[in-house]
């Protein structure tokens, strides 16, 4: 079975050991996968809807891995127990939804070893609800395919650093980043929004996202020029969009200093 380059990257991220449980599995590519491959022992394919668990079913039966791998319905992590799994994959939803899928399951926080995210919107969220919630981003990676961009995140729970939780539905502090003006905090927002190990690994798919969203914002500023004239609203829009770009240029520089 040949996996698509993002779901191939997933896998790569999955440090091995005894069981892993595969959250919203779909297919149950990701679990075949692994225990295929002998990085893992066993794995729970997890999915909140019948019909892709039946799905995920076949996929595991024609692998001939029944045995070892056990399909569970669940919403999220409701149905996952703590010591079930060593590692904990969210990935093809996007960052609100895993948001919230992480707060609810928060009787998993400290038994799970690593857990593997990827978001595929509002990564700036889901940076900086991790950091506030006594987690730590290890690694990230950036895989572009088919046209889309996807990133990949290793974190683990620093304990000795939580405590300082935020409850579901408040905010992370990252939502305001547009709104500030202050320097240092312009400079955390930045990081959260585009990765701070990205940025300092000069990844080479970021960099490539950095220069088409360039494009895109040269041509949404160009535009909003013409209507901020008459519009408050569109002034407002330029003044956010004057200030991304900034950010964008000042990342970019930052990855090709020393180059």
């Amino acid at each position: 079975m040949r996996l698509s380059e993002r779901l191939e990257r997933v896998v790569s991220f999955v440090r091995p050991c005894a069981s892993a449980a595969d959250i919203g599995t779909d297919h149950a590519l990701v679990p075949v996968e692994l225990v295929r491959r002998g990085i893992v022992k066993k794995a729970l394919a997890m999915d909140v809807r019948p019909g892709p668990l039946s799905r995920a079913k076949e996929q595991i039966s024609r692998a001939g891995l029944s045995d070892q791998i056990e399909p569970r319905l669940s919403d999220g992590l409701a149905a996952l127990k703590p010591q079930e799994a060593e590692t904990v994959i969210i990935a093809g939803m996007g960052g609100e939804l895993i948001i919230r899928i992480l707060t609810e399951g928060r009787h998993m926080w400290d038994s799970v070893a690593q857990w593997v995210l990827s978001p595929h919107s509002e990564m700036f969220k889901v940076r900086g609800w991790l950091l506030e919630n006594g987690f730590s981003i290890e690694k990230e990676d950036m895989v572009c395919e088919d046209g889309k961009y996807y990133v990949l995140m290793d974190v683990k729970r620093a304990e000795a650093e939580a405590g300082a939780e935020t409850e579901a539905g408040e905010g992370t502090g990252a939502e305001a980043g547009l709104k500030t003006e202050s320097p240092a905090r312009d400079a955390e927002f930045v990081r959260l929004l585009y990765g701070d190990s990205l940025i300092r690994e000069r990844n080479p798919v970021l960099a490539q996202y950095l220069k088409e969203e360039e494009q895109m914002l040269m041509e949404r500023e160009a535009s909003l020029r013409q209507s901020a004239r008459g519009s408050l609203r569109a002034a407002e829009r330029l003044k956010e969009t004057e200030t991304r770009l900034k950010w964008n240029r000042e990342v970019q520089d930052e990855m090709q200093r020393d180059h």
